[in-house]
């Protein structure tokens, strides 16, 4: 197996990985950075082929091309067996990246919840109809409903209606006391006031409710309607798409892997980002669910710390501060209502993968008895999305991340296998 070596290897290329990369390569590191999509950027700043990339993308995505910055796209990590070693999947088959400092910037995915009529196709998370769409999906006159919770879904909305999609509705789950309270917050964070200020603009006439949530879909072969709870109301809407997310869960799995310590489902990182493993640092979302701006500060404090630049990295500090205290804002008004706990019936399938329904679920007591009686979590998607699912239901967490950790080729699973054996002969 081919076996390449950097001073800091980043896994992932979303604005966290961005600016750890390019932080550590000028604190004069070689660095690789890995991410499974076709080009960097992650979700924020995925390729639209509508248009340019915005001037501050622009500005990251230009630092990290440069000599000393590896790029493996289309890439996975698929196990660990050795301490400074990775085993990663690429378009071309398997290979192992050796490191000195190892910066997961591994990012979010979105949460969903199931209610009856969810799988139906047509409906699909938020980011992930903007992804679609920022990759060809025709969009224009097609009725959509978004709903779910976070500013996520206003600025997905103004993007779609761009498009030309009819946003027929934003249905935002928290109450409108808990949205006036976090306005009141956004003057003390000037730059999210004025995007709220652009969101309201761009959305005039669109209606947007609060305390309102998506009960169940209908249709035969794909989406026709949705039913919605608003209020002590129930509202019924045709629609052709439904964006439905509610939040982010961080993708912890490979920090979990590595033994970082986590806290709460985040990884617990000190004031330079890293864990509590030497030499592993963590920046973004993995680390708590906080946007743009404080993902990029911890993707730089990290890659600055790796390279031992800590006075250009403690000169952000106060920065990273004040972004978390936004972040901890948008935490605590937008928590989900215990309602959406009750949303799922017997029948109503909670791991799409396995086709496991909430009424198997119920009968146990924890993710492993679930996971060992139902299949729940052992399908491609390795509990990616019904686990964050579970959480929140039942209150479970995945006790245990073992390789491979995504799913990946025969030959990958091969190398793997042989890896692992001569970690164990030695």
């Amino acid at each position: 197996m081919k076996h390449t070596s950097f001073d800091v290897l980043v896994i992932g290329a979303g604005p966290a990985g961005l600016a750890a990369a390019s932080s550590a390569y000028q604190g004069g590191a070689s660095v690789a950075l890995v991410d499974d999509n076709p080009a960097p950027g992650g979700q924020i700043w995925r390729a639209d082929h509508t248009k340019q990339p915005g001037i501050q993308a622009h500005s990251w995505l230009l630092k990290s091309k440069n000599e000393r910055i590896t790029h493996y796209m289309r890439s996975r990590v698929i196990g660990s067996f050795e301490p400074g070693k990775l085993l990663v999947e690429t378009p071309d088959g398997s290979l192992e990246l050796c490191y000195k400092k190892l910066i997961l910037a591994t990012g979010a995915r979105e949460r969903f919840l199931p209610f009856p009529g969810w799988t139906l196709p047509g409906i699909m998370g938020v980011g992930g109809l903007q992804a679609l769409v920022k990759g060809g999906l025709p969009i224009a006159g097609k009725r959509v409903v978004i709903a779910g919770s976070g500013p996520l879904l206003l600025a997905v909305a103004v993007y779609l209606k761009h498009q030309g999609a009819r946003v027929c509705l934003i249905a935002e789950q928290t109450s409108r006391s808990n949205l006036a309270r976090f306005a009141l917050h956004l003057p003390r964070h000037t730059s999210y006031l004025w995007q709220a200020a652009g969101f309201a603009r761009e959305l005039a006439g669109v209606p947007l409710k609060t305390s309102c949530w998506v009960t169940r879909a209908l249709g035969d072969q794909r989406l026709e309607a949705v039913i919605l709870q608003y209020g002590k109301r129930s509202l019924a809407l045709d629609c052709d798409y439904l964006a439905c997310g509610f939040g982010l869960a961080p993708n912890v799995e490979l920090a979990a892997a590595l033994n970082c310590e986590r806290q709460e489902g985040l990884v617990h990182v000190n004031e330079w980002q890293e864990t509590n493993q030497p030499g592993i640092y963590c920046a973004g979302e993995v680390t708590g669910i906080g946007g743009l701006e404080l993902s990029l500060l911890e993707g730089q404090i990290a890659g600055l710390a790796a390279t031992e630049c800590f006075e250009e990295a403690r000169q952000l500090f106060t920065r990273r501060v004040r972004a978390r205290a936004f972040a901890t804002l948008q935490t605590k008004y937008f928590a989900l209502r215990p309602e959406l706990r009750t949303l799922a019936d017997a029948r109503t399938i909670v791991c799409r993968c396995e086709d496991v329904t909430y009424g198997e679920l119920e009968q146990h007591t924890s993710w492993r008895g679930a996971k060992l009686q139902t299949r729940c979590g052992m399908g491609p998607c390795q509990g990616r999305v019904c686990g964050a699912a579970t959480d929140f239901l039942f209150g479970w967490t995945q006790d245990s991340i073992r390789p491979p950790l995504a799913s990946t080729r025969i030959a990958s699973l091969a190398s793997m296998q042989d890896t692992h054996s001569k970690e164990i002969s030695r």
